[in-house]
C-alpha cells in the first residue's frame, strides 16, 4: 500500500499526520495488529483490503470470492466487471487490427488499379463541397498520402471543404448544419443505460427473497385449501406483498443512482476544444465539432477527431490509445494524418478536421464499448467484509432459531395464541404440519434477510452518487469514485500556485527594456527602432497565443494561456499589430515551452534573410544564458560582473548618458528580478541571438534540431501580477486547523513563491529558510533518505519541475501521508498518477492531466479543493452513521427473536414485520443517513485514517446503549406485556395480538427516533441542521405514515391489531426515551485505543520463531472492530 512504512513521531511542521497507521506492521509487533491468532501478515493477505488506486485484478477477484453474497447481480453491480474489461480490450485490438487490414487492402487495391489502369466510380458530392464524405473518410482512415496530394495537399483540401487555414469556417448555424448533414456529427451512438425493469429483475434475484416468495406461494395454496379463499390468502399474500415492496423500493433506489452516474459520465466526456471560426479562437464542445473546422492543438490536448495537419511546430502525438504503440509519432507535412482520441505529447499546431463521429476509429471504439463508473472503492470492499461477518453471525442465529422452533414444534411445546398445542402426534393433518413448518422456515429465512446487510456495501455507492452530484455544484467533477472517500483521509495537499491559489489573471505591471524601466510600463518613446523591433518580434513570434483584431475596430480579442495573454496584452499596449509583426518574418523552428526547461524558443527568418532565435522564460534562467544585453539605443554590451555600481542611481531615474561606456552588470538585473519577486510578481525575461543561415539544418534534419540557447542577448524583463484568490487565506487556515497541511509547489522563483505563500497563509514566518522553503533543484539533489527527512518540513517549493513534484509526493507517501496533488500541465501527469488523490484543473488543465487525475476542479479554485476534502470526510462519516443505525437494528431484532424463540417457541416479530423493518433499516435508512450534507464540524477533526476502524469506540458505546435499552424493554414487554399493558381482562388470543402489535410498533418507532441519534454520533445536539436535510425528514415522515397505516389498516396482512391512542402514546414515549438516553450516554468516556486492541491485549500470546502468534487461527481479522474481517 502507498505510504506504508514504520511510523515516526510527527514533526510540528506537519500537523495531522498519523503517528502510526493501521496498515503498518512494526518490527517487533508488540501491539495487537494480528488478531485472534492470526500470524502477523501484511495487509495484502486480507481479501477485503484493496489499494485505492490501480488494484491488481487478482486482489479484486479475491474479495469477491471471500464475500458472503445473497444477490450477486445487485451486490457487484457497482464494481468493476472484470470480464467486461477483458472484452473491451479485445474490442480495442479488433478495431486496431481491422483498421490496419483495411489500410493494407486499400494499398494493394490502389497498386493494382494503377497497374491495370482501372478508374474509380465518381462519388456524388455533397452540395457546396468539392469532396464527399466517403472519399474523405477513407483517405483519412487509410492515411493515404497520395490521395491527399491528388487533391492538392492540405491547401487543396481546405478549398474543397470551403474553409481557411487562418480564419477557419464561417461558423454560423447554416454553415454548421450543412457540414453536419454532409459529413456527419462528431457523436457516436451510446449504449443505452439499463432500464428500470432490469433493476427490478436484479432485485428479485436475492436468494432469501426467492425462498420467501416460494414460501409465500406454498402458504397461499395451503391457506386457501385449509381456510378457504376468503380467509386463507392473507398469510401468503402478505408475505408476497412485503417481498415485492422490498424489491420495488430497492429497484427504484438503484435506478436513480444509475441515472446519476450516467449524467456524470456524459459530463466527463464533454471535452472543450479550441477552434478557429470566423477568424476568432473560441471554445466549443467536442460534440459540436464539424468537418472543415480548424482546431488549435497544444501540448496535453486530445485530438478531437480525425484530420490532417495544417501547420505545426515540434508536434509529437502519443498514438498509444489507438495503435497500442507507446512511441510518440512526430507529425509534419509528410506525415500529416492525425487520429482522434490520441494525445499531443509535445509542440503545437493547427489541424483540419476531415472525419468525425463513426467515420473515425475513435468513434467506432467508443460506440463499441460502454464507459461506466463501475469500480470498487476501498470503503465499499471493507463494507463487504462487514456484511460478510454480520451475515455469518445472522446465518448461525437463523439456523439456531430454525432448529429450536422445529424442536419445540415437533415436541409439542409450541402453542397457538389461544393456548392450543400446535402439534400433537397423530392428531394433526399433513397440511397442518406443512403449514406450521412453512411458518417456521419463513421466520428463519426472514431473520437471514434482516441479519445479512446486503445493502450495506451499496450504501457507499448511494452516498458516493449523492456526493458526486453535489460536488458538481461545488465545482468538482469526480472521475474515480474511490477519490471521494480517499480525500477524507488526505493529510497534505501539494498545490500549484498559478490559477489555484491565485486568480490566473495576469497583467504586466513592471517592464524593463534596454536597461531602463519603462514608466508607464508600455511607453516605447525612449526605445530605439531596433529595440522596439526586437521586442515586438519576440512577443509576436515566440507565443502559442493569438490576437484577433476585428475589422470594425471593436475590442481586440486575445487567446492563450494567462501568461501568454498578459504578454500579448502588453505587446498590444506597445502598439503591436499582431498580424503585421507575424508577416514580417517566418518561423523556421520552435522549441515549445515546457516546465522542465522553464523557457521556450523560436527561430525566425526575416525578409532580409536575417535569422533570429528568440527565447522567453523564467527570468533568472534566461538571464544566466545571456552574455550580452541590449541597450536602449540598440547597441549591445557585454554582461560583466559588478563593475558599475555607480550606474544604479542613473538607471533609477531612467537617465541615459551617451558619453558613458555602459558596462551593465548582471547583478543589477538580478536585483530587478528580486525586487519584482518580493512584490509577488512573476518575472519573465526576453532574449535573442543572431544565427548564420548556414547553421540552419535542412528540413528533414530540423525535427531533432535543438535551438541554440547560448550567447544570448538580453532584451528585457517583465513582472506580471497575479492576485491571490479571495478567500484562499481562509481556506488554507481551515485546512491547517483540520490537520491537513497545505504545501505550495510552483515553478516561480523562491522570492515570488515566498511572497505569495505569506499572502495565502501557507507561510507564517517571513524569515523561513531551507527546508521550509526550498528550491526544486536542491530537493532534487538530496538522497532518498534526505528527501524523506526534509519532505515533512517543506511548506513551499519554488522553481520546481514536475519531476520535483513527483519526488515530493513519493517522499511524503513513504512518510505515511495521504497526499492530494493539484496539477494542470501534461508533465504533471506522473505526480497526479502517483498521488493518492490527483486533482487536475478544469480551466487551465490539459486533457492529459485530466485523464491522469481522479477529480477535476472545474473552477481551478483552491477553495473548491477544500470543499472536496469536506465531502470526502462526509462520505466516511455518513457510512459510519448508517452502520451504527443498521447494527443497532440488527442486534436488537436478532436478540429479541432468538430469546423469544428459544424460551417460548414464538417470535414477536413475524416475517412480514421483519421485512418492513429490513426496508426501514436497509434502503430507507441508507437514503436518510447516507445523504447527509457535510457540516463545519467535519473540518474540526483530524483526517480519517484509511485503516481506522469502521466502528469506533464512540459508535460501540452509542450502539450498546440503544441496543441494550431496546432489547430490555421489548423482552420485558414480550414476557410480561399482558400485565404491564393491562391486557389481562381480554382473551389470551386477543391480548397476545395486542402485545405483539405493540412490540412491533414500539420497535419500529425506536428505530425512527434512533435515526435522529445516528445523525450525530459524537455531538450532543442531534437536531442541528435537520431542517435543511429535506430527504431525511421525508424518509422519516414516510416511515411514520406507513407505520400508522400498517397498524391501523393492514392488520390482516401484518398479523397486527389496531392500537388504542393510549398504547400509541406509550409506544411513542418508550421510543422517545432513546433521545435523552443517547444524550446521557455521550458523557460516558471511551478509551482512545480501538476496542479490538483492548480485547486482544487480554488474549494470551506465545512466541514462535522470534515472532508472536495467537493460539487461535482465523482466516481474517474482525472488520467491525478494525479493518480486517473474519
Amino acid at each position: 500500500m502507498p505510504g506504508a512504512g514504520v511510523g515516526v513521531q510527527a514533526p510540528e511542521a506537519s500537523p495531522g499526520r498519523y503517528v502510526r497507521r493501521h496498515d503498518e506492521v512494526p518490527p517487533d509487533d508488540e501491539g495487537c495488529d494480528d488478531v485472534l491468532g492470526v500470524h502477523v501478515r501484511g495487509p495484502g493477505d486480507d481479501p477485503f483490503d484493496i489499494p485505492a488506486k490501480r488494484a491488481p485484478v487478482e486482489r479484486l477477484r479475491r474479495w469477491r470470492q471471500a464475500a458472503l453474497v445473497l444477490n450477486a447481480s445487485r451486490r457487484f453491480r457497482y464494481t468493476l466487471d472484470l470480464k467486461k474489461e477483458e472484452e473491451k480490450e479485445h474490442i480495442r485490438r479488433k478495431i486496431r487490427a481491422h483498421a490496419q487490414v483495411i489500410r493494407a487492402a486499400l494499398l494493394f487495391k490502389e497498386a493494382g488499379e494503377k497497374q491495370n489502369g482501372d478508374g474509380e466510380l465518381q462519388e456524388i458530392l455533397p452540395r457546396g463541397f468539392g469532396i464527399g464524405e466517403e472519399l474523405l473518410t477513407s483517405m483519412t482512415r487509410d492515411h493515404n498520402y497520395s490521395t491527399l496530394q491528388e487533391y492538392g495537399g492540405v491547401k487543396g483540401l481546405l478549398n474543397l471543404l470551403k474553409t481557411n487555414s487562418e480564419k477557419g469556417i464561417h461558423g454560423d448555424e447554416a454553415d454548421l448544419a450543412s457540414r453536419a448533414n454532409a459529413f456527419g456529427a462528431n457523436r457516436y451512438p451510446r449504449k443505452k443505460g439499463r432500464s428500470f425493469w432490469v433493476f427490478l429483475w436484479e432485485a428479485c434475484q436475492d436468494l432469501t427473497l426467492v425462498i420467501l416468495i416460494v414460501a409465500a406461494a406454498i402458504s397461499l395454496a395451503l391457506g386457501i385449501a385449509t381456510e378457504g379463499i376468503k380467509e386463507g390468502w392473507y398469510d401468503g399474500a402478505s408475505i408476497a406483498f412485503a417481498v415485492f415492496l422490498v424489491i420495488f423500493v430497492t429497484a427504484v433506489s438503484d435506478y436513480k443512482q444509475s441515472l446519476q452516474f450516467q449524467h456524470l459520465n456524459e459530463e466527463k466526456q464533454n471535452i472543450q476544444v479550441e477552434v478557429i471560426r470566423g477568424g476568432r479562437r473560441i471554445q466549443v464542445s467536442i460534440f459540436d465539432l464539424v468537418v472543415g473546422d480548424v482546431v488549435a492543438l497544444k501540448i496535453g490536448d486530445q485530438v478531437p477527431a480525425d484530420g490532417v495537419l495544417i501547420s505545426g511546430h515540434s508536434l509529437a502525438i502519443d498514438e498509444s490509445s489507438m495503435t497500442g504503440e507507446s512511441k510518440n509519432v512526430f507529425k509534419d507535412q509528410k506525415s500529416p494524418f492525425l487520429m482522434g482520441g490520441c494525445k499531443v505529447a509535445d509542440g503545437y499546431g493547427t489541424m483540419l478536421v476531415t472525419a468525425v463521429g463513426l467515420n473515425t476509429e475513435w468513434g467506432l471504439l467508443m460506440a463499441s464499448i460502454s464507459e461506466d463508473n463501475n469500480e470498487e472503492t476501498p470503503l465499499q470492499v471493507r463494507l463487504n467484509g462487514v456484511a460478510t461477518f454480520i451475515g455469518i453471525v445472522g446465518l448461525v442465529v437463523a439456523a439456531l432459531v430454525l432448529v429450536v422452533l422445529f424442536a419445540r414444534y415437533f415436541t409439542g411445546h409450541t402453542t397457538d395464541p389461544d393456548g392450543t398445542v400446535q402439534f400433537v402426534k397423530g392428531h394433526r393433518s399433513v397440511k397442518s404440519i406443512i403449514f406450521g413448518s412453512i411458518k417456521i422456515l419463513t421466520v428463519a429465512v426472514t431473520i437471514v434477510v434482516v441479519a445479512v446487510p446486503e445493502g450495506l456495501p451499496l450504501a457507499v455507492t448511494l452516498t458516493l452518487a449523492y456526493s458526486m452530484r453535489k460536488m458538481m455544484a461545488d465545482k468538482a467533477l469526480v472521475r474515480r469514485l474511490s477519490a471521494c472517500e480517499t480525500m477524507g483521509s488526505a493529510t497534505t495537499i501539494c498545490s500549484d500556485k498559478t490559477g489555484t491559489l491565485t486568480l490566473n489573471q495576469m497583467t504586466v505591471v513592471r517592464s524593463i527594456v534596454g536597461g531602463i524601466e519603462l514608466q508607464p510600463r508600455a511607453t516605447i518613446e525612449k526605445l530605439s527602432p531596433t529595440v522596439t523591433s526586437f521586442v515586438l518580434e519576440g512577443i509576436a513570434q515566440n507565443t502559442s497565443g493569438s490576437v484577433f483584431e476585428p475589422e470594425d475596430g471593436s475590442t481586440v480579442e486575445i487567446t492563450g494561456s494567462p501568461t501568454e495573454k498578459a504578454i500579448l496584452s502588453w505587446g498590444v499596449e506597445l502598439h503591436m499589430k499582431f498580424a503585421v509583426e507575424r508577416s514580417k518574418s517566418a518561423i523556421i523552428h520552435v522549441s515549445p515551452f515546457n516546465s522542465e526547461k522553464k523557457r521556450g524558443g523560436v527561430a525566425v527568418i526575416g525578409r532580409d534573410s536575417d535569422v533570429h532565435v528568440h527565447w522567453k522564460g523564467a527570468a533568472e534562467i534566461v538571464l544566466a544564458l545571456c552574455t550580452n544585453w541590449l541597450d536602449v539605443d540598440g547597441s549591445t554590451h557585454e554582461m560583466t560582473p559588478d563593475k558599475a555600481n555607480h550606474l544604479q542611481h542613473f538607471f533609477r531615474f531612467n537617465y541615459v548618458a551617451p558619453c558613458l561606456t555602459l558596462v551593465f552588470q548582471a547583478n543589477q538585473f538580478k536585483k530587478y528580478i528580486e525586487d519584482m519577486a518580493e512584490q509577488s510578481l512573476r518575472c519573465i525575461a526576453f532574449a535573442y541571438r543572431n544565427l548564420d543561415p548556414k547553421d540552419i539544418p535542412s528540413e528533414e534534419q530540423r525535427i531533432n534540431w535543438q535551438l541554440p540557447d547560448n550567447d544570448l542577448t538580453l532584451i528585457g524583463i517583465v513582472g506580471m501580477k497575479d492576485p491571490c484568490r479571495p478567500g484562499v487565506r481562509d481556506a488554507v487556515e481551515l485546512c491547517t486547523n483540520s490537520g491537513v497541511k497545505v504545501r505550495m509547489v510552483t515553478g516561480d522563483n523562491l522570492q515570488t513563491a515566498r511572497a505569495i505563500a505569506l499572502e495565502c497563509g501557507i507561510l507564517t514566518d517571513p524569515q523561513a529558510s531551507t527546508p521550509v522553503i526550498i528550491e526544486g533543484r536542491v530537493f532534487r539533489a538530496y538522497s532518498d533518505a534526505e528527501r524523506e527527512g526534509a519532505a515533512d518540513k517543506i511548506s513551499v517549493m519554488g522553481r520546481s519541475s514536475p519531476n520535483d513534484k513527483l519526488l515530493l509526493v513519493k517522499a511524503l507517501k513513504k512518510n505515511g501521508h495521504v497526499v492530494a496533488v493539484t496539477g494542470d500541465g501534461t508533465n504533471d501527469a506522473p505526480a497526479l498518477h502517483e498521488a493518492d488523490i490527483g486533482l487536475s484543473m478544469g480551466i487551465q488543465g490539459t486533457e492529459v492531466a485530466k485523464e491522469s487525475s481522479d477529480i477535476i476542479i472545474l473552477d481551478d479554485n483552491f477553495a473548491s479543493v477544500v470543499k472536496v476534502v469536506r465531502w470526502g470526510r462526509s462520505v466516511y462519516a455518513n457510512i459510519q452513521k448508517f452502520i451504527q443505525f443498521q447494527l443497532t437494528v440488527n442486534v436488537a431484532a436478532l436478540i429479541i427473536n432468538v430469546v423469544a424463540a428459544i424460551s417460548s417457541g414464538n417470535v414477536p416479530l413475524n416475517a412480514v414485520q421483519l421485512l418492513w423493518v429490513n426496508l426501514i433499516m436497509d434502503t430507507l435508512g441508507a437514503l436518510a443517513l447516507a445523504t447527509e450534507p457535510p457540516t463545519d464540524q467535519l473540518m474540526k477533526r483530524t483526517p480519517v485514517g484509511r485503516r481506522e476502524p469502521l466502528v469506533t469506540n464512540i459508535m460501540w458505546r452509542n450502539l450498546f446503549v440503544q441496543a441494550v435499552y431496546q432489547v430490555a424493554v421489548l423482552l420485558m414487554l414480550n414476557f410480561g406485556g399482558r400485565n404491564l399493558l393491562h391486557l389481562t381482562q381480554d382473551t389470551f388470543e386477543h391480548s397476545n395480538k395486542v402485545k405483539n402489535s405493540f412490540i412491533f410498533n414500539t420497535f419500529v418507532l425506536c428505530q425512527v427516533f434512533n435515526e435522529f441519534n445516528s445523525r450525530k454520533p459524537e455531538e450532543l445536539n442531534i437536531f442541528e441542521g435537520v431542517s435543511r436535510n429535506h430527504l431525511f425528514l421525508g424518509v422519516v415522515s414516510v416511515t411514520v405514515v406507513l407505520q400508522v397505516i400498517i397498524i391501523e389498516f393492514l392488520g390482516k396482512f401484518t398479523s397486527t391489531v389496531r392500537l388504542s391512542w393510549e398504547l400509541w402514546l406509550v409506544s411513542v414515549g418508550i421510543a422517545f426515551v432513546s433521545w435523552p438516553l443517547a444524550f446521557v450516554g455521550k458523557f460516558i468516556p471511551v478509551p482512545q485505543t480501538p476496542l479490538k486492541n483492548l480485547i486482544l491485549k487480554c488474549l494470551p500470546k506465545r512466541k514462535k520463531q522470534g515472532r508472536y502468534t495467537r493460539r487461535f487461527s482465523f482466516e481474517n481479522t474482525c472488520c467491525i472492530c478494525n479493518y480486517h474481517p473474519f
